[in-house]
C-alpha cells in the first residue's frame, strides 16, 4: 500500500511539473519590487536591442517587439528559470535571415511567411526535445565550436550593419563579396552616421564597464535622435527609421508550400540545436536556486513555446539571451513577473508609441548591434584555448571560417560536425594501460614518472579510461591482448579495471569477449573489478559477458580480486573447476 501512495505521489509530481507558471510559483508580494525594478531595467535593455535585432533579420522594428512579448509570455507560462528573457537574438537571428533570403526577397510577403512558419517548426522542435526530456543535444558543441561560432556570426553581424554605421547604401549577398564592395564605397561614408554610430556604440560600451543595470543602448539612442531634431541631421544625409505604425499584434496563421516546408526543415533543426546550446548555457550560467539543479527540459519547453507564440504573432523565432537574462538576475528580478513587466511596456511602445520613434536613426541601431557583435566575441576563450589546446584551437578557426565563407546553415552544420567528429577522434584515441600497485597500499593507480608504482608477478592490471564502443573497440582488444603478450613472463591473472566504463555496446562487447577468450588461451584468468555504471553492468548481462566471465570474477575492487584469483590461488581455482 505505501508501495502504491508513493508511486501516486510520484505521478502526481511528475504531472504537476509540467504545468503552466512554474517560473512564478512561491511568489510573494515582497517580490514586487524587486520584479519591477528589474522589469523596467530589462524594457530599457530591450527596447533597442529588439529593434535592432529586427533590422539584422530584415524586419520591422515593431516585429521585434512582437517577437519580445511573445517569448516573454510564454517562456513565463511555461519555462521554469525564474530569470531567464527570451526574444529576438542576434546569435540566431544572422542564420535564418541569410538563409531566408535564398528563398525569398528580404521583407518581402513571402519573407515574412516563411520566417514564421520557420519560427513554427523551431518551436515544435524545441518544445518536444524538452518534453521529451532530449537536454543532451545541448551538448553537441564543444566549448571550442562554440567559440568559433559566435565569432562567425559576429563578423556577420559588423558586416551586416557597417552600410548603415557609415551612411552607405546596404549591401547583400555573399560576406565576402559584401566586404569588397564596403571598401570600394568608403570614400562615400557619411561622417554624421559613422559619429551616431560611433557614439552609441562608445556610450553602451563605457556604460557596460560602469554597471550592466545602465540601460547603455537606450541612452545612446535617446541622445542620438535628439541630435537628429536639433541638428537637422535628416537633411546631411542621416537615414532614420520613419515613424513606426501602432497597434497591438494580430493572430497569424503560418501558412507555406510543401516545398517551403522541406527547405526550412534542415534549417529549422540547426536553429533548434543552437537554441538548446544557448538557453541551455544560460539555464545553468543563472539558475533560479544557487543550490539547484536548473529544469533545462522545462525551459526548452517554454523556449520553444515562445517561438511557437511568435510565429502566430507573424514574427520570428526566439531564443534564451544571457545578456539580458544576467540584467534580470542583477537587478534583483524574483521571477517572470519581471519578464512579463518589460514584455507590458514594449508591447505599450509598439501599441502607442509609433511616433517617438520616427527620428532614431539607422546609424544608432548599428551602433547597438557593433556592440552586441564585439560582446560574442570569446577573447578570453580564444587566449586560453590557443594557449592550452592548440589543436582546438584550429577548431575555432576553422568554424569561423566556416560560417564566414560559406552559407551561414551549412557553416552551422560543419561547426556541429566537427564538434562531434573531435569528440570521436578523442575517443578513439584512449589506450588501454596498465595500473601499478601504491606501495604499501590496495590503490592501483596509472604509472607516474618516475615510477614508483609496483607490479605484482603474474598479475596484470589494465584499465580503459573511455566508455567502449565501436570507435575504440579494436584498439581496446589490441591493446590489453599486446599487453599481456608483451609480459616477459607468464600472466595468470588480468583484472580489467572498469571505473572509467560507464557503456558498452555492441561492437565493443564482441571485442571484450574476444579479449577474454585471448587471455584464457594464454593461461590466465580474467576479472572485471570496479565496474560501478549500471549500464555497463546491464551490458555485460545483456550480451553474456557477466555469465562467460562468472560472477565470482567480478568483484567491488581489483585488491579484493587480486586476492581471491591471483597466483597463490591458481590451485584453489583449478579444483573448483573455474576456467
Amino acid at each position: 500500500m505505501d508501495q502504491l501512495s508513493h508511486a501516486k505521489a510520484a505521478s502526481a509530481m511528475s504531472w504537476r511539473r509540467w504545468l503552466p507558471l512554474q517560473a512564478l510559483s512561491g511568489w510573494q508580494f515582497s517580490d514586487l519590487n524587486g520584479d519591477l525594478i528589474a522589469g523596467l531595467t530589462l524594457a530599457a535593455i530591450a527596447i533597442p536591442e529588439q529593434m535592432a535585432t529586427a533590422r539584422l533579420g530584415g524586419f520591422a522594428p515593431e516585429i521585434g517587439f512582437f517577437a519580445f512579448v511573445a517569448g516573454s509570455v510564454a517562456f513565463a507560462l511555461f519555462g521554469a528559470n525564474r530569470h531567464l528573457s527570451v526574444g529576438a537574438d542576434s546569435t540566431i537571428t544572422p542564420l535564418f535571415a541569410g538563409s531566408l533570403a535564398l528563398l525569398a526577397t528580404s521583407g518581402s510577403p513571402h519573407y515574412l511567411a516563411l520566417a514564421a512558419m520557420l519560427a513554427l517548426l523551431v518551436g515544435l522542435i524545441v518544445t518536444l526535445s524538452g518534453i521529451f526530456r532530449l537536454g543532451w543535444i545541448a551538448d553537441l558543441l564543444s566549448v571550442p565550436v562554440t567559440t568559433g561560432f559566435l565569432a562567425g556570426i559576429a563578423v556577420h553581424i559588423i558586416v551586416s550593419q557597417m552600410p548603415g554605421l557609415l551612411g552607405l547604401p546596404a549591401e547583400s549577398g555573399e560576406t565576402l563579396r559584401r566586404v569588397g564592395e564596403i571598401a570600394g564605397n568608403l570614400h562615400l561614408t557619411n561622417p554624421w552616421s559613422l559619429g551616431l554610430g560611433l557614439g552609441v556604440f562608445a556610450i553602451v560600451f563605457c556604460s557596460e564597464r560602469i554597471s550592466a543595470r545602465i540601460p547603455g543602448a537606450l541612452i545612446g539612442m535617446v541622445l542620438a535622435t535628439l541630435a537628429v531634431v536639433v541638428f537637422g541631421l535628416r537633411d546631411h544625409g542621416v537615414e532614420v527609421l520613419g515613424a513606426l505604425p501602432n497597434g497591438l499584434p494580430g493572430a497569424y496563421l503560418p501558412v507555406a508550400s510543401l516545398g517551403d516546408v522541406q527547405a526550412l526543415v534542415p534549417l529549422a533543426l540547426l536553429i533548434a540545436i543552437v537554441v538548446m546550446v544557448q538557453t541551455a548555457a544560460t539555464s545553468r550560467s543563472f539558475a533560479s536556486q544557487p543550490d539547484a539543479s536548473p529544469d533545462v527540459n522545462r525551459d526548452f519547453v517554454g523556449v520553444g513555446a515562445g517561438s511557437i507564440l511568435s510565429s502566430l504573432f507573424g514574427a520570428f523565432a526566439v531564443n534564451a539571451s544571457p545578456p539580458r537574462t544576467a540584467i534580470v538576475s542583477q537587478s534583483g528580478g524574483r521571477s517572470q513577473l519581471s519578464g512579463l513587466i518589460a514584455a507590458a511596456i514594449v508591447l505599450a511602445l509598439g501599441a502607442f508609441g509609433g511616433a517617438l520613434l520616427a527620428n532614431v536613426p539607422q546609424a544608432a541601431l548599428a551602433g547597438v548591434l557593433m556592440f552586441v557583435a564585439q560582446h560574442i566575441l570569446r577573447w578570453k576563450v580564444f587566449a586560453g584555448v590557443y594557449r592550452q589546446a592548440p589543436v582546438e584551437f584550429v577548431l575555432i578557426l576553422v568554424t569561423t571560417a566556416a560560417i564566414v565563407v560559406l552559407p551561414i546553415a551549412t557553416g552551422v552544420a560543419v561547426g556541429i560536425g566537427l564538434s562531434l567528429l573531435h569528440g570521436i577522434w578523442s575517443a578513439t584515441r584512449t589506450e588501454p594501460i596498465e595500473l601499478e600497485q601504491v606501495p604499501g597500499t590496495s590503490v592501483w593507480w596509472p604509472p607516474a614518472k618516475p615510477s614508483a608504482g609496483e607490479q605484482l608477478p603474474g598479475v596484470l592490471v589494465a584499465a580503459f579510461q573511455a566508455p567502449l564502443s565501436f570507435v575504440n573497440a579494436d584498439r581496446f582488444k589490441r591493446g590489453v591482448c599486446d599487453l599481456v603478450d608483451a609480459r616477459d613472463e607468464t600472466v595468470k591473472l588480468v583484472v580489467l579495471e572498469a571505473s572509467n566504463i560507464v557503456e558498452i555496446d555492441y561492437t565493443a562487447a564482441q571485442a571484450l569477449i574476444d579479449t577474454i577468450t585471448h587471455c584464457r588461451k594464454a593461461g590466465a584468468i580474467f576479472a572485471i573489478a570496479r565496474m560501478e555504471s549500471l549500464r555497463a553492468q546491464a551490458a555485460l548481462a545483456r550480451f553474456g559477458i557477466a555469465e562467460m566471465v562468472g560472477t565470482q570474477h567480478i568483484f567491488h575492487s581489483v585488491d579484493a580480486a587480486i586476492k581471491s584469483l591471483g597466483p597463490g590461488k591458481q590451485q584453489q581455482q583449478e579444483q573448483d573447476g573455474v576456467p
